[in-house]
């Protein structure tokens, strides 16, 4: 069976972080492990309160979940602290953990920031270059390249911009963008569009969690980037088209 790692945020309403992540997991059958790197007090409204979880708890658990099940894949989502991301960064070096997937999360959809400033230089410098993959929406684009993102075209400039930091590829999702939605996958060499379709209703909360756990997944399962990238779009669609109104706020992945 294959083995998947989040290192995470945790969610209490279960729509996003860590406990998304192993919904998507078990549903795709691999066998999914969490490292918590913040607790926070979120619902389908938005986000009240975080605690940053101290970086040696968070070294710890990886160290604890590798030495004795290892892994196989590993996404990464919220980090929150510069330390954090160091701290991470130390110990997939350390214990050569493979096929990384780093989910950029920088913000929730409410405006609350997911990573300090000086986080995200670190995640620029030093962990993106250890992901086989990055994947950030249009605004997390927009940080990490530097670059105001208004059109299709601008995407595809700000992936290169990300890709020249040291990841394997890229992928780029368009959803904010006007129009149907499109994600850039590129590799270094070959620009490719993932196309998609847009759905009706209020917004769904954790499909940017979703999208990356699925693509891990089914990285860990075997599949090449682009296959993957190609399932975890349809996936999530899916995911999107049956979203449930339980709370006040967004949608809720089921």
């Amino acid at each position: 069976m294959r083995r998947v790692l989040t290192i995470a945020g945790s969610d209490p309403s279960a729509g996003a972080g860590v406990q998304l992540d192993l919904k998507v997991f078990e549903r795709l059958g691999v066998y999914g492990m969490t490292v918590i790197t913040a607790l926070t007090a979120q619902n389908s409204v938005g986000v009240q309160k975080i605690a940053k979880v101290a970086p040696r708890v968070v070294e710890a658990q990886i160290d604890s979940v590798h030495s004795d099940i290892g892994v196989d894949a590993c996404k990464i989502g919220m980090l929150y602290s510069s330390a954090t991301v160091m701290s991470v960064v130390g110990r997939i070096r350390r214990r050569e953990i493979p096929n990384v997937v780093l989910d950029p999360v920088l913000a929730a959809k409410d405006g609350t920031a997911m990573l300090s400033a000086s986080g995200i230089r670190k995640m620029k410098r030093y962990l993106i270059p250890r992901a086989l993959v990055v994947t950030p929406n249009v605004p997390e684009a927009e940080i990490l390249s530097g670059m105001q993102i208004e059109s299709l075209d601008d995407l595809r400039l700000a992936v290169r911009e990300i890709h020249a930091m040291g990841c394997g590829y890229v992928l780029a999702k368009g959803g904010h963008l006007d129009g149907e939605p499109v994600d850039v996958l590129f590799d270094g060499e070959e620009m490719i569009d993932l196309a998609g379709s847009r759905f009706d209703g209020p917004p769904v909360h954790g499909t940017g969690c979703a999208f990356s756990a699925a693509l891990v997944a089914r990285i860990a399962l075997g599949d090449g980037v682009q296959d993957a990238a190609r399932f975890a779009k349809s996936f999530t669609a899916d995911l999107i088209a049956n979203a449930v109104k339980l709370g006040k706020g967004n949608r809720l992945i089921k």
